[in-house]
């Protein structure tokens, strides 16, 4: 199946990528503007060890588009938030559109 439709992605966030943490604190890659469509719904997620954790929202994005976790990310309304994980969604060819969700903070 074809990626998700590029009129479905109304939304636009600012992902700065999480490179480390150096000897003064969390460091992060040049700011990339990615168009989204943003559900800004709370619910339990999982992290990538496996520990439950809140999300506030969920951004859904274009596939081979990459947000690592703990990248920082600031909302249409100004909010910055973290990303929890990022996760590619492939149809299989069952014919929804493949994308990938991107889980913040």
């Amino acid at each position: 199946m074809a990626a998700i439709p590029r009129r479905f992605l109304r939304h636009r966030i600012i992902v700065e990528p999480y490179l480390g943490t150096t000897g003064t604190g969390d460091s992060y890659g040049p700011p990339v503007e990615m168009r989204c469509f943003l559900d800004q719904k709370t619910r339990n997620v999982r992290t990538p060890a496996g520990d439950t954790v809140v999300s506030s929202s969920t951004a859904y994005a274009s596939p081979g588009t990459s947000a690592p976790p703990l990248s920082r990310v600031t909302l249409p309304g100004g909010r910055q938030t973290k990303v929890i994980q990022d996760a590619p969604r492939d149809s299989g060819g069952l014919g929804a559109p493949d994308h990938v969700e991107i889980q913040l903070e």
